[in-house]
Parts: C-alpha cells; structure tokens; sequence
C-alpha cells in the first residue's frame, strides 16, 4: 500500500517551552472552537506537578474568620455549583515580541484557552466561615512547590476580598464536563474570570483570610509589572487582562495566491465586552470593521473574520486592533515592563501574494 492510498489523521500538539517544569502553548489556529479540549488547553508551571489522591485530600480555609474549617474532597463536591465559561491567559501571553527582549518563557500568542468550568462559588466557601471585620484579601496556596530564590515555596497568591467575593470566582473541580486532569489542577483550582491565568491557583489546598497584605514572592516580585529595566519605581501588579486579539489565519510569513481570503482570529478582554475589531492593509492608515461571529460575552474571547482580495505579486501587512467596552484598546506599541507581562499590541502579520 502506497502511502497516497491512506487516510493520514494529523493530531494537533502543543508546543514545548520548557520540559522542567512543563511550559507548553497551543498552536492557534488550533482555537477553533469557543472550548479549547483539555489536552489543548495550554500548560503553565512553575514548579514539578504535584501527587494529589481524593482519598487524603482535604481544603482547609482559616485566617481572620469566625469559623476555620476542613473540608474533604465529596463535600466540596456536593455543594451547590456554579458553571462559567471563560478564557484563561497567561500573563506571559506573546512575550517573546517585546522589544528590547526580556527573560522568560518565550510565549508567542498561544498561551491562552477558553474552558467550561463547574465548582462551588467561592463565596459559598467563604460563608461557612464567616469573615471578621478587617479582611482585606483570601490568600490560595496550591500543592505545587519547589526552589525560589534558594528557598523551597508553594506556589501562593491572594485577591482582594472584593474580587474573592465576586460569584463568578468558584473553586473548580470539573473542567470541559470532565473531572480536572492532575495536569491542569485536579483535584480543585481556583477560576478567576478576568484576571490573568496567574489568579486561577491551581491543586488548591489551604484558603486563608487576611487583614493585612500579602506578600509572596509570586505576588511580590512575580506578577508585578515593572516599568523600568533597572529599579523598581512605579511598579504596580499584574490583575485583569488587557484587552488583545490574535490573528489565526492566515500565517505569518505565509504565501498566499492572488484573490480573495479570508482573515480570521480571536478577540478578547478582562473586563466588560469586546465592542468591536478593526483591521488595516495599509499600515494603519485606514482602517475596516471586521465580522464578529457570536455576540460578545462577558469573560470569553469573540471570533472574527474579514474577507479581503489580495492582488498578485504584492506584499501585506494585516494589521487587526480590538476595542472594549470601557474604551480600551490595542496600543500601538505595547507597555514595556521587565518581566514581559500583558503584551497587547497591535497584531499583525505579514503575507506575500504570488505573482
């Protein structure tokens, strides 16, 4: 049997950028569907994953409340759930294009999914203990852990009580219908909508209230944007997402023949709704609304498409810009920050058309 005379089935793989710990994105133009599957869904680690068996596992919530309590894994479970669907991006997202360069995972633009997320509201959580006058922020300490700064940590972060509080943050425990994989939080994580992938604590094992600021090394020194390369003035942290889109298709740098294509990809925000998406041929100096294919949601991405006709023997730059609706858009030029964090410029790519 000639090798023409097979059906040849391409599976979709992500894209390693580090082994240990496992970093890995997703190709995009694999995002085709508003649910990212799991074994697509990006992976983003700090440290070696953890063990974690229902059998001794147990959440404890404690700190500055009226009741600390310890809950087993089937009476998390058994409450009453919340399902969200939102994108999940990691703060990282497309720091490989920042210019001058900075260190860390080099990200192009797939370090984002979309999910369907069920768990209990944190709230409900929180409502068991009750929380004293004073508190200010609930810290999340997952089960990953390992060397920082020559010291062995547990990956760590807070949000403000405000944002703890807000009903759509659960702790999940089902991710696309499915249990959680132990790779992507199993047997509980955090899910913040909103926020950058860094909020959304995964193998969750300790909430504690507090009535004082936390600070973590990965609250402190990581996630933090850092406007200077060499000091640490003006410095603030690193919350929701920055409003962004991707272009999936067509490629970068991909030959195209001469006619109509169509440009397509993805848009989205941390807070309010994408109103629109606008795209150039000319540089930027006019620019065209796009088709935007679902009506915008609240913690989700939106797709998009534009078809164009391209003239033969020409080169393109497609240049796409989204708006929110709290009037944010894509900059120009993205805000340099020394740890490369939320990265929105506007996207481009650029074609050749053959002659």
């Amino acid at each position: 049997m000639y090798q023409s005379d097979r059906i040849i089935k391409e599976k979709p793989h992500l894209i390693t950028r580090s082994l240990y710990p496992e970093n890995q994105e997703t190709p995009i133009h694999f995002l085709k569907e508003n649910v990212t599957p799991s074994p697509l869904t990006f992976r983003r680690n700090h440290f070696p994953y953890p063990s974690i068996s229902i059998q001794t596992y147990f959440l404890t919530i404690t700190g500055h409340v009226k009741t600390p309590v310890t809950l087993h894994y089937n009476q998390i479970i058994s409450m009453p759930s919340r399902t969200v669907t939102s994108i999940i991006e990691c703060s990282g997202n497309k720091r490989a294009y920042f210019e001058p360069k900075v260190f860390g995972e080099q990200w192009t633009e797939g370090a984002i999914s979309q999910g369907v997320w069920k768990g209990v509201p944190l709230s409900h959580l929180l409502s068991f203990t009750g929380i004293n006058a004073g508190a200010r922020e609930v810290v999340f300490l997952g089960g990953d852990f390992g060397l920082k700064n020559g010291e062995y940590v547990h990956f760590e972060r807070s949000l403000p009580l405000e944002k703890a509080l807000d009903p759509n943050v659960i702790v999940a425990w089902e991710h696309n219908q499915k249990l959680l994989s132990p790779k992507h939080g199993f047997p509980f994580r955090l899910i913040v909508p909103g926020w950058y992938g860094m909020a959304s604590v995964k193998w969750l094992k300790t909430i504690r209230v507090l009535n004082h600021h936390f600070t973590g090394p990965f609250q402190s020194d990581d996630y933090v944007y850092y406007p200077h390369k060499d000091q640490d003035k003006d410095s603030f942290p690193v919350t929701t997402n920055r409003v962004n889109s991707i272009i999936q298709q067509p490629r970068d740098l991909q030959i195209l023949k001469p006619g109509i294509h169509e440009i397509a990809g993805l848009a989205w925000t941390g807070e309010g709704v994408i109103t629109s998406v606008e795209i150039s041929f000319d540089n930027g100096e006019t620019w065209k609304t796009v088709h935007l294919h679902d009506t915008p949601l609240k913690y989700q991405w939106v797709k998009w498409s534009f078809s164009y006709v391209f003239e033969k023997n020409h080169e393109y730059n497609i240049m796409v810009r989204a708006f929110d609706s709290f009037g944010r858009s894509q900059p120009d030029k993205a805000f340099w920050n020394h740890n490369g964090y939320g990265y929105n410029e506007v996207s481009m790519v650029k074609i050749q058309i053959e002659k």
